[in-house]
This record gives C-alpha cells, structure tokens and sequence, in this order.
C-alpha cells in the first residue's frame, strides 16, 4: 500500500508517463504489438471553444510543457509564454513517433489547461482593474502542493504579487499581505491588533489594518488612521457577501470620511468574493484589490490535442482542420492560420507585416529556448493587454487561409 502523505504525483511519476489515462498506455501497447511504433505523426494543442463571453485566452504552461518533453525524440513549436490567442489557433504543436508522445497527453494538457485558464481569468481582472493593485492570495481554496503552480500563473496572467510564501520565492519575488481577522480576534481590539502588527513588522512592511472585524467598515479604517496617522499606508475590507451591502457606497463613505479627516494619503483595498463585475464596479473608488478563488477556479480553457497530420499526409478526425499549421499576426492584432509551409509576409486583411507566432520549443529533444521568468513574462502580457483594450477592431476569430 502506498504510504505517501499527500494524494499527489511526484516529478518522477509525471515523466515517467504513469500520470495518464490507461487508453494510451494501451494504445503504446498495441502500437508496439503492430509494428506501428515508428508511425510519424504531428498533433496540435488548440481550443475550438471557449468560455462565454471569451474572445482570447492567454498560452500559459508551455515552459512546464517543455520540462515535460525534454529529452524525447521530438520536436516542439509553441507559442511564447504569455501570448494570447483565439479559437481554432494550435499554441503547441509536436512532430515525431506518436508512440514517443501519446502517453503524455494527459499531463500535458493538464498543464497547458489548468495554467492557461488562470492566466487568463488573472489577465481578464487585470484589465478590469486597470491600474490599480491587483494581489492574488488564493492559495488557501488549492491542494498545497499546486500552489506554487497557481501563484506563478496568477502573476504571468497580470497580478501585481502574491501572498504565499513558497510561490513567491519560486517565482523570485516577495510575498505581500495585511493581516487576518484572527490577530484582531486573539487580541479582542482592532486597535490593539493595528498597534502590534506596526510594532513588530519591520518598516519595509506596508502598514494596512484590516477594518471591517468588528463594527463598521468607516469607523474602523477612520479609528486606524487615527491611531497609526501618517504610518497607515492603507486599509483593507474584507466584508463577506452576507454582510457586505453595498461595497461601492461603503468604499465611497469611508473615502469620504478620511479625506474630509486630512487622511487621504490612505488607501483602501478591497477583498473578498471579487471577480470582473465587482472590480469593474469598484476600480474608480478602491486603490486595490485581493482576489482569491475567481483566479484559482477559473472557467476552463477547453484545449484539446489533435493528430493532424500521420506519415506527412494532412489526417484529422472530424470537426477538426487537417494539417499541420501556422500561425500569423500583423501589429493590428489580426491572425491569419495557414498551411505551415506556405508563409506569408503580409496581413491580407490590412495590409500589415506579420510575423510567425509557433516557434520552435525543442529540438530533437533539446529545449531550444531561453525560459524567462515570471514577471518577464508578466510585462508581455500587461502590454498585450494594452494592445487588446485599445483595438479598435479585435477580431474573435482568425483568418483561416490557404496561399
């Protein structure tokens, strides 16, 4: 009897091919049994749906995809981390042996899948927050041992920081936080609480009270600002839904209050519940936002991986386009698919350069591109983002097109 702690797959168990489905270990074995081992194939990682009212999604988990991949006897072209793309466009595709690859189709979705639907709902909060600050702490509605995961995705995606501590670290960041309900509580007194959190904490830390614990959400944060004055950098309401009300007029009365007390440098952070309505709502009244289980649950980016192509011949089963393909975008943001080995230099929509978006991820087996960190990647989304919300004419589908 397997006697690990925690009900999760160790690194060794992923790439050895024993997170799959059982179908394709059998078909390995059949595959084998038939001679059909060496069978050339290339399939493509897409999403011909998506969830409603999604026009783009962010490619997200091709470095992991990559890690997945390396050393095997293939090749990979991929999308850049962080680019966005429509339906119908392959962000990962792999040629070789499908006997080499097949089994992997389950981790490798699981990867691109999961990764891809939370920088992309992060990347959706993003631009409904603007310019405000955006902190990602939902750790706590994850398995422990996917939080790391779900962090760097909730930054790559457009987050401003994280609060846990292992998923800063790896992503070569610092954790950010206020306090919980819990140090008010053991204390029994907001005030008490606010006055220890600033004795203790080192200066680098923000001072922001969490005021909503006990009474209401105005008396508490002017009570903060009176007791910690020009320390208090901002206060944070956590109110849940039950409770809540109108968060837009609380966040307005309390404005109100501080400002007309000589307290504007203090800022106000909302949390609890968000999603895209409630910072839409919210994001010309509040400095910022905690969001927590909308980024960690998003709705899923349904991507799927096809043959397209067995033995050089274009071959896909039905609903699906056969043929191995290529992506291009033109600086207006319009993508235009063909046939891989038929490229174009011109948008024929606009008229635009374009440039190719799958390229090559690994080599015979070798990963053959520079993996860049978090935040680097964080800043091609954000522009991209700027590029998406001042487009004047965003097309929701691309261009399919033959030369």
């Amino acid at each position: 009897m397997d006697e690990r702690r925690f009900y999760i797959a160790s690194e060794e168990e992923i790439l050895s091919g024993k997170v799959t489905d059982i179908y394709f270990a059998r078909t390995r074995q059949i595959l084998e049994k038939k001679g059909k081992e060496n069978v050339e194939t290339y399939a493509e990682i897409h999403a011909y749906n998506f969830p409603k009212d999604y026009r783009w999604a962010i490619a997200a988990g091709i470095y992991e995809a990559a890690r997945l991949f390396e050393g095997k006897p293939i090749n990979v072209y991929a999308f850049e981390e962080g680019e966005f793309f429509r339906i119908y466009e392959p962000i990962l595709a792999i040629e070789g042996r499908y006997a080499e690859y097949g089994i992997y189709e389950s981790s490798l979705l699981g990867i691109l899948r999961h990764a891809t639907s939370i920088a992309t709902k992060a990347a959706r909060l993003r631009l409904a927050a603007g310019d405000k600050t955006l902190l990602f702490f939902g750790i706590r509605s994850v398995h422990p041992a996917i939080a790391p995961m779900v962090d760097r995705y909730a930054l790559i995606g457009g987050c401003d920081a994280v609060s846990s501590i292992i998923g800063a670290e790896l992503a070569g960041v610092k954790p950010v936080g206020t306090m919980p309900h819990a140090l008010i509580l053991v204390f029994g007194s907001q005030a008490e609480a606010w006055k220890a959190f600033d004795e203790i904490m080192p200066e680098e830390v923000p001072r922001i009270a969490l005021c909503d614990t006990l009474s209401d959400e105005r008396f508490e944060a002017l009570s903060a600002a009176k007791i910690l004055g020009e320390k208090l950098y901002g206060v944070r309401f956590d109110t849940p839904g039950s409770r809540r009300g109108d968060m837009r007029k609380i966040v307005r009365e309390a404005r109100w209050t501080l400002d007309l007390a000589g307290y504007k440098h203090v800022k106000i952070f909302v949390s609890g519940g968000l999603n895209e309505e409630n910072i839409r709502e919210l994001a010309d009244v509040a400095d910022g936002f905690g969001v927590g289980t909308s980024i960690a649950f998003p709705p899923s980016i349904d991507l799927a991986m096809d043959l397209v192509e067995v033995n050089g011949k274009p071959f896909s089963k039905r609903g699906k386009l056969p043929g191995r393909k290529q992506v291009y975008r033109c600086e207006k943001l319009h993508d235009i698919i063909v046939p891989f080995h038929k490229s174009i230099e011109r948008c024929p929509i606009c008229g635009g350069r374009v440039e190719p978006l799958l390229k090559p991820l690994i080599k015979d087996g070798r990963i053959v591109r520079k993996i860049l960190k978090p935040m680097e990647i964080r800043e091609r989304v954000v522009e991209r983002l700027r590029e998406i919300a001042s487009s004047e004419d965003f097309p929701e589908e691309p261009l399919l097109l033959i030369p």
